[in-house]
């Protein structure tokens, strides 16, 4: 059985295959077009898909789109009503457009499906699923358990925003909901805005820029805008909050609770305040995630838990509910976001509307497997593709054994130069995990400064995570379980920590930020935190034997690990998209596949400035 998922017209559009239960195939529509979180309909990740299946879209049994377009265009109408007359301007403006993409969305994508083959059956095989059910499905069905509790929180699906499903073998229900405009990612999102960074992705700024600041707002947040019930049920109290009928996320009342207007985005001047409202609002996310999870795990007695939706990318909260112990064991849906529901609602249709059962597991070292194949489910390309693409391009480069890429590159890595490393398939989700990543040496002071403004030309306090050997993990953080996909935060290991001096830990705010607090300082956060991926041998082997021979050479298991892309440009996907990142920053090094390529042998005509080639993020 072919099943088509496909996610659009919100964020993050993408596309997944699933073949009788597998994930043969998923990616975002960004890395085909180059526009970040592309929201159109996705054509490229839906060709790539299905040439990857070596299938037409006429040999699917369904194609499900993830969310139901109807009760979305219905939670925004009800929403209007209820406010009235507050909104009429914005209603006036979007009402427009929701008729055409909301209300009339079907029609929509039966145009652009017919537009890929005018004879599919889209009368017959056009499904659609709820947002938090493909969320659900995307969480449970991959991962390694039988059965599970499936926790989802985001900004607002067609009316949820936060939603409990119980998952046994091929059967998944939704047991308990929180509507709209209740929502956490809401929550988390108006605090992002405030700061000053852009709604749907700024979230990872507000999240690192935490730990340099205190949570002196937290008790203002619970008391004014958030009413938390001990189970950790929540409703948010809306007279400070202007995204159910207006064109911000934060209102005046806002504003003078927090003692001034929002920070303007194009400014570069962050204080202390922005820093204490980050570290804020990020411990009463954790304190919300974590009364939820002890109360769930006491209601249904169940040892694992799953977890999607864009509140799951909050890696710290993670690690932090991890840590608690409430459930034994904790998977993450490495895409927990919005393309992660394409497959979902794949997932979905499969289990539940064709009544499937799910694909077999196999075992590995720590424990059963999930069934993401590491998160390495794009397109990936032959050695003479690469050889002729790099080639067209004018690049200079040599071709070497795959043993001599391994010893070159983990060289360059012990001589502090910065590698671009792109091989195999491209990573389904928002993390790069050694299949498009920028690598450094995690021993050097300067690498995190060198990488953030010279290389990803991004805000300098923005930290860096270590891909760590899975056998060595426990050596050097407090942690000891998988995490492939860069979704859990824990703490640098004692023995590797470096003490501050007493001057040192007075200092305050960004003024931390160049103070070496471990052996491995690129990748050690302020709070002595890192946030960890677990590589493994069997998902990949190339990147695995990186960072081993790296380890020969110094001691080191670890690398760090940023994506391959600059600060607002989506991760690179082609041969031809890491040669010209490569060209625009100051990366040293560039492998893809067994081509390996030194700056200082390239045509500086082909230099690019990438500064300014795209958005901020």
């Amino acid at each position: 059985m072919k099943i088509l998922g496909v996610s659009a017209f919100y964020h993050d559009s993408a596309a997944a295959l699933v073949v009788d239960g597998e994930v043969v195939s998923a990616a975002q529509e960004e890395r085909f077009t180059r526009k970040k979180q592309d929201a159109a309909f996705p054509d490229n990740a839906i060709e790539y898909c299905l040439n990857a299946g070596g299938a037409n879209l006429c040999d699917m049994d369904a194609v499900v789109f993830y969310d139901k377009p109807f009760l979305k265009f219905e939670r925004l109408l009800e929403t209007y009503l209820a406010f009235t007359p507050r909104g009429y301007k914005s209603f006036a403006m979007a009402i427009p457009i929701w008729l055409k993409e909301k209300l009339f969305q079907k029609d929509v994508l039966r145009k652009a499906f017919m537009g890929f083959d005018e004879n599919f059956d889209w009368q017959n095989k056009l499904l659609f699923s709820e947002h938090h059910m493909s969320h659900a499905a995307s969480a449970f069905y991959p991962s390694p358990y039988e059965e599970a509790v499936v926790l989802t929180m985001d900004g607002v699906g067609e009316w949820a925003t936060t939603s409990v499903a119980i998952g046994k073998g091929k059967d998944l229900k939704v047991v308990k909901e929180i509507h709209f405009p209740h929502s956490l990612g809401l929550l988390y999102s108006a605090l992002t805005y405030y700061i000053g960074f852009k709604v749907n992705s700024g979230e990872y700024k507000v999240m690192g820029l935490a730990p340099y600041g205190e949570p002196i707002y937290a008790d203002l947040i619970l008391d004014k805008l958030v009413d938390l019930k001990g189970d950790g049920s929540f409703r948010l109290n809306q007279d400070y909050f202007d995204y159910c009928t207006g064109l911000t996320m934060t209102n005046a009342k806002f504003d003078d609770l927090f003692g001034g207007p929002p920070r303007q985005p194009d400014s570069e001047l962050l204080v202390q305040k922005h820093m204490d409202i980050a570290a804020s609002i990020q411990g009463v996310t954790e304190t919300v995630m974590l009364k939820m999870t002890r109360a769930l795990a006491a209601e249904f007695d169940i040892p694992n838990l799953c977890l999607a939706g864009g509140v799951a990318l909050n890696c710290v909260g993670n690690g932090k509910v991890l840590r608690d112990r409430a459930f034994k064991n904790i998977w993450v849906q490495p895409a927990a976001g919005d393309a992660g529901g394409a497959l979902g609602a794949a997932m979905y249709a499969h289990h539940l509307y064709f009544d499937q059962d799910r694909a077999s597991r196999t075992t590995g070292k720590n424990g059963p497997n999930d069934t993401m194949q590491g998160g390495y489910l794009g397109p990936e390309y032959e050695q003479s593709d690469i050889e002729t693409r790099l080639r067209d391009m004018g690049a200079k480069f040599d071709v070497l054994s795959s043993a001599e890429v391994t010893d070159a590159a983990a060289a360059a890595l012990a001589d502090e130069q910065a590698v671009g490393w792109m091989q195999g398939r491209m990573e389904f989700g928002p993390r790069a995990l050694g299949a498009r990543s920028i690598i450094g040496d995690p021993r050097s002071p300067s690498m995190q400064k060198t990488l953030n403004l010279k290389v990803k030309y991004r805000e300098s306090f923005r930290p860096f995570a270590p891909s760590v050997l899975r056998e060595d993990v426990g050596e050097w953080f407090d942690h000891e379980a998988d995490s492939p996909y860069m979704l859990m935060v824990a703490n640098v290991k004692k023995n590797h920590q470096r003490e501050m001096t007493e001057a040192e830990s007075a200092l305050f705010g960004i003024e931390k930020l160049n103070i070496p607090r471990s052996n491995i300082p690129a990748v050690t956060h302020v709070d002595y935190s890192a946030r960890i991926q677990t590589v493994h041998e069997d998902t990949n082997p190339k990147y695995h034997a990186l960072i081993k021979r790296f380890k020969e050479l110094t001691g080191c298991p670890i690398v760090v690990n940023t994506s391959f892309n600059v600060r607002g440009e989506p991760i690179v996907c082609t041969p031809e998209d890491a040669f010209r990142c490569f060209m625009g920053t100051e990366l040293d090094v560039l492998v893809v596949g067994d081509c390996y390529l030194k700056k200082v042998d390239q045509d500086p005509a082909f230099k690019l400035d990438y500064k300014e080639a795209f958005e901020l993020d």
